[in-house]
């Protein structure tokens, strides 16, 4: 079982989802996916008795689930305990129903095979490279992909070095490069891709991944030179390194006559390769 198949579940009609704009995550109804598993008749008793249990084992889980307004069969919206994917699958291993177990088979594998990559770091490659290949990109795009993974981890190592926090600052800054050489903030290229919460290098043809790279090659490069001491300054040379780039796609838009960013998303990418292959 991949992590796609298992996410099935809670995207199927019987699960009642809401997206988070802000957040950029999916939270699933708790009642129906309980209700899915296990087939129980009283899927709302089943809840209330497992978050007893939970609490009683120690777990937080019961206490950090948070309610949304999820429509019910009467057209109502009524407010509902919901999780999010990494949350489902902690209340997954809890719940004793032969239809967890699949799920339970699948988190024990990719928490072995992530052990097994942090003793020999070429089976994480390996992995990734496969995980492209099923779903469906050309080699050629593949290696673009596996070069950006390593010239992001340079600059997050920079940022990591200069103090720079892992989360929220990270994700200004990274805002602050994408704006500066796309246009786009990150959420607006999302967007404009019409993604939610898929990867959006994932989404990217060969010129924009190339370009992202190069704003971010640029970034870890200025601020090497310039060992910025504070997060601002680091906001400065974030801002400096994508605007280098984004000069460079003026430049390549104006030669070509055609936009670097397009609405073109992994779908029309896979396609476009497949015709080439054919």
């Amino acid at each position: 079982m991949s992590k796609e198949t298992a996410v099935k579940l809670f995207e199927s009609k019987q699960v009642r989802s809401v997206w988070d704009e802000e957040k950029e995550k999916w939270y699933f109804s708790i009642v129906d996916v309980i209700e899915v598993l296990t087939g129980s008749e009283r899927p709302r008793k089943y809840w209330s008795d497992l978050k007893s249990k939970l609490k009683i084992e120690g777990s937080e889980l019961s206490e950090n689930i948070g309610q949304l307004k999820i429509k019910s069969s009467d057209g109502k919206l009524y407010s509902s305990d919901v999780a999010d994917t990494e949350q489902l699958f902690r209340l997954i291993q809890s719940i004793p129903s032969p239809k967890a177990e699949p799920f339970k088979l699948w988190l024990a594998k990719t928490g072995s095979e992530r052990i097994d990559e942090i003793e020999d770091p070429e089976k994480g490659i390996d992995r990734v490279m496969e995980t492209y290949l099923r779903k469906g990109y050309s080699k050629e795009w593949i290696n673009q992909r596996l070069k950006s993974i390593e010239v992001r981890k340079e600059l997050t190592d920079e940022w990591e070095n200069c103090g720079i926090k892992k989360g929220q600052e990270f994700a200004i800054l990274t805002d602050e490069i994408t704006k500066a050489w796309s246009g786009f903030s990150t959420k607006q290229y999302k967007k404009f891709k019409e993604l939610k919460k898929e990867n959006l290098r994932d989404h990217m043809n060969n010129l924009e991944l190339v370009l992202n790279m190069l704003a971010e090659a640029t970034t870890t490069e200025i601020s090497k030179e310039k060992n910025p001491e504070t997060f601002e300054e680091s906001r400065v040379i974030a801002s400096q390194g994508g605007t280098i780039v984004g000069n460079t796609r003026r430049e390549i838009e104006e030669k070509t006559g055609k936009k670097v960013i397009t609405k073109q998303n992994a779908k029309q990418i896979k396609s476009k390769n497949k015709e080439l292959n054919d």
